[in-house]
Parts: structure tokens; C-alpha cells; sequence
């Protein structure tokens, strides 16, 4: 089991550079879980993608949905005082101390690419490309 973070779902269902990378990561440990935030955040992803023009509608409602599908049974809330406590110790926004709340509650790993959150809490990440 492993925590994961919106950019590595979008890297798994959106084609990027790292889409290879997240596909290895799930080959590896398929067994993903984040918090409920995630859906928020991966809508924006998606949002992002269609205003630009990367994909179209019906893609980005298909990963939507295959992204939830996934993770079905696998959210989980992150509390408010976890996430504050993690904040005071860190520079790192509220939605990304979620993602650490969780990894440290579950006792596992948020595979990440986020640069920050990598510096901040080495104990709690990997590096989505040092994991596979």
C-alpha cells in the first residue's frame, strides 16, 4: 500500500513524461490509496488539460472516472489537526500535509514528485521515480 498524490494519478492517466514512470509505480504496488482531497485536486488537473487543449472532454471524464475506480474504498479523511500540526512544522500548503497526514497514519509511503514535500518530509516520501 502506498499513498499517492493527484500529480501521479494525472501521470498515470494523462500523457506526460512521467506517464511511464507512474504506470511502472502501479505494476509495482497497485494497492493506492489518498486522501478525499485528491478529487478536488485531479479535477483541476483535468480542467487545466482541457483549456488548454490537451484533451478533450470525453478523455478527461474517462480518467476522471478511472482514476475513481481506483481509488474506490481507498479515501480517506485526513483531520484537521494532523494537517495543522503538519503545516506548523513545514512550509508546505495545507492540501499537501493531507497526503502526509494520511502516509503517516497508515504507516507508509507518499510517492511524490513534489519537490518540497520530498525535502520536508524525507521519512514520509519517495520520489516517484526512485520508488520503481
Amino acid at each position: 500500500m502506498i499513498v499517492v498524490d493527484a500529480n501521479v494519478l494525472a501521470y498515470f492517466w494523462l500523457p506526460s513524461s512521467l506517464s511511464e514512470a507512474a504506470s511502472e509505480c502501479f505494476k509495482k504496488d497497485s494497492d493506492w490509496i489518498a486522501p478525499t482531497l485528491w478529487r478536488s485536486e485531479f479535477r483541476n488537473i483535468l480542467a487545466l488539460y482541457l483549456r488548454k487543449g490537451y484533451l478533450d472532454f470525453s478523455t478527461a471524464k474517462k480518467a476522471m472516472t478511472h482514476a475513481e475506480e481506483i481509488l474506490q474504498y481507498q479515501e480517506y479523511i485526513a483531520t484537521s489537526t494532523e494537517v495543522l500540526e503538519l503545516v506548523m512544522q513545514s512550509s508546505c500548503s495545507a492540501y499537501d500535509c493531507e497526503y502526509i497526514a494520511l502516509a503517516r497514519k497508515m504507516g507508509v509511503k507518499l510517492i511524490t514528485k513534489d519537490k518540497q514535500l520530498l525535502k520536508e518530509f524525507p521519512r514520509n516520501t519517495v520520489d516517484l521515480e526512485s520508488f520503481i
